[in-house]
């Protein structure tokens, strides 16, 4: 079967960890896994490594070829090491029907070992807890103790978090008001965050006060991590979903998410409450 190597215009374009419905529009590169840390690469693909480019796994490819699954600053890259093993070409593989054999590839040797990476990130995070540890279903939210939309959310999702289903992790953020940093803080630092989340959900209001230096840090990272994931407004949730080939994706909303959306989020309708 002849095979034709269309050759990739490459262009860098900061990332998007998510997208807005049901896939990913970009990629989380900040903290990717290099597999030249430990596996020799061949000459030309360690040459990429080398200008930066992360090489995250190796696949098979037709025509004597072996392919390499990389990234570079938010564009998923494909590298084919020609079978001599002295030239790297980079660029999408099709064949003598201009089927596109490159796609598969990078989703699952650079997308979904980035989404895996990002997915570690959140649980790495300083969250909240609300809702049983035990439930099945994890939301990452990032929550502004300032925003109105934050408080809609948790209000909406009280069925599912009350009935055991489902378990939001509330990613304190600080970027609405001035003072929401400290709020955040404050909230992370009580004896019991999540029923200092819970009363404040419901209404209380939060005397912000100074934290100790480790706390004003967790909101910074938080922060951090909002803006490196490309975000722009709370809440924003992220969740996982397995495809067909069991392989688990991350998706996420942004923003207040509308019923169709909630739905999907949750992962069910909505709880018969007693």
């Amino acid at each position: 079967m002849p095979l034709t190597l269309r050759t990739l215009n490459v262009s860098f374009k900061k990332c998007n960890a998510f997208k807005t419905s049901t896939a990913l529009s970009g990629l989380l590169l900040f903290a990717g896994f290099n597999i030249s840390q430990a596996n020799a690469l061949p000459a030309p693909v360690q040459a990429l490594a080398d200008q930066g480019w992360e090489i995250h796994g190796q696949f098979d490819a037709p025509g004597g070829l072996s392919g390499f699954g990389a990234s570079a600053q938010g564009q998923e890259i494909a590298i084919y090491l020609t079978p001599d093993g002295e030239h790297a070409i980079v660029g999408t593989l099709t064949d003598h029907q201009g089927e596109n054999l490159t796609e598969a590839q990078l989703d699952q040797h650079v997308r979904a070992v980035l989404e895996a990476e990002t997915w570690q990130l959140l649980e790495d995070s300083h969250w909240i807890q609300d809702g049983s540890t035990e439930a099945p279903r994890v939301i990452y939210t990032f929550t502004d103790a300032n925003c109105p939309y934050c408080q809609a959310f948790w209000k909406k999702t009280r069925p599912w978090v009350e009935a055991g289903e489902v378990q939001l992790r509330h990613i304190m953020v600080g970027i609405l008001a001035p003072d929401s940093p400290a709020k955040a803080a404050t909230l992370l630092a009580a004896d019991d965050p999540s029923a200092a989340l819970k009363r404040h959900e419901e209404g209380e209001a939060i005397t912000a006060s100074a934290q100790p230096r480790d706390i004003e840090e967790q909101v910074y990272t938080n922060n951090q991590l909002f803006d490196a994931l490309g975000l722009y407004a709370t809440p924003t949730s992220a969740f996982q979903r397995e495809v067909a080939s069991g392989v688990v994706r991350i998706d996420r909303i942004q923003g207040m998410p509308e019923a169709a959306q909630l739905l999907e989020l949750m992962g069910s309708p909505a709880p018969e409450t007693q």
